[in-house]
């Protein structure tokens, strides 16, 4: 359907790319992995790339049948009955595999979503039969990044990055929402990756904000020209060889505004192990 969009909706919708294998190892660690709902259509190879990264560190990815969109987008659209649904609807697919203490972690690899389950805890905490649980929820849940200091130490001598500078954007619900900062810099750089944040302003937002780059284009378009600059860098010389960042949003946004290629961290780390067999 790409083709048939409008133009402000096909710059969103990257090209079709297949996502990989999926790796079929067990390992006696486990974590849930939530597939989102805009990522495993839009950008299939970055949660089967998790698994795979986890899968070589043994860590073992179950994606419980049940799990959907984690509720942000309704719940930021004012249709806050509509999020909770979708809350609920996560913990009653996830519970079970917690209950019996059969999983370590909820891995998150989108910020954006990460955010919102970190606050499942908050926003359900009126409701008798989900309050508990939903606390547990938060506190398992992990962005993929905070598995960086296990992964930096499992995968030593088993990367082999590229030589080139790449450039690198936190996102705000990274950097703000959880407040996680430089470590996807620092272990991804104990790895030999070279990452090169925003020479400026490297705070603020792309202009994706979740839907806000659909339905504020304008000013969207203006915030994401923004930050391209600051990453880009002045000269041809200084240009990154690719775009990293954390959340499916900011991807496609800033991809909508460059020909170079926008992609997730994950996805790089996992190529750098595929290289090295």
């Amino acid at each position: 359907m790409r083709g048939l969009l409008p133009a402000v909706l096909k710059d969103k919708v990257p090209e079709r790319r297949a996502a990989g294998a999926w790796p079929r190892r067990s390992h006696p660690h486990k974590v849930l992995l939530l597939e989102g709902c805009v990522q495993p259509a839009m950008a299939p190879n970055i949660n089967a790339a998790t698994a795979r990264v986890l899968d070589a560190a043994g860590i073992e990815c179950v994606l419980p049948r049940g799990q959907g969109c984690c509720g942000a987008v309704r719940y930021h659209l004012a249709d806050g009955e509509g999020g909770l649904k979708q809350m609920r609807a996560n913990i009653d697919a996830w519970w079970p595999h917690i209950e019996r203490g059969a999983v370590e972690a909820i891995v998150i690899n989108a910020s954006g979503c990460g955010a919102m389950v970190k606050d499942y805890g908050h926003l359900l905490r009126h409701e008798p039969r989900y309050a508990d649980r939903a606390a547990k929820v938060s506190e398992l849940a992990r962005d993929l990044s905070e598995l960086l200091p296990y992964l930096a130490e499992a995968l030593q001598g088993r990367v082999r990055p590229p030589a080139a500078v790449l450039g690198w954007h936190a996102p705000c619900t990274l950097q703000h929402g959880m407040q996680l900062r430089g470590g996807v810099e620092q272990y991804l750089g104990a790895l030999g990756f070279q990452l090169r944040p925003a020479a400026q302003e490297a705070h603020l937002c792309c202009g994706s904000a979740g839907t806000y780059s659909v339905l504020q284009p304008e000013l969207a378009t203006k915030l994401r020209d923004r930050k391209l600059g600051h990453l880009l860098g002045e000269t041809s010389s200084d240009r990154p060889a690719a775009l990293l960042s954390a959340n499916i949003g900011c991807i496609t946004h800033l991809q909508s505004g460059t020909e170079l290629p926008v992609r997730h961290w994950i996805e790089v780390l996992d190529e750098a192990l595929v290289a090295s067999k």
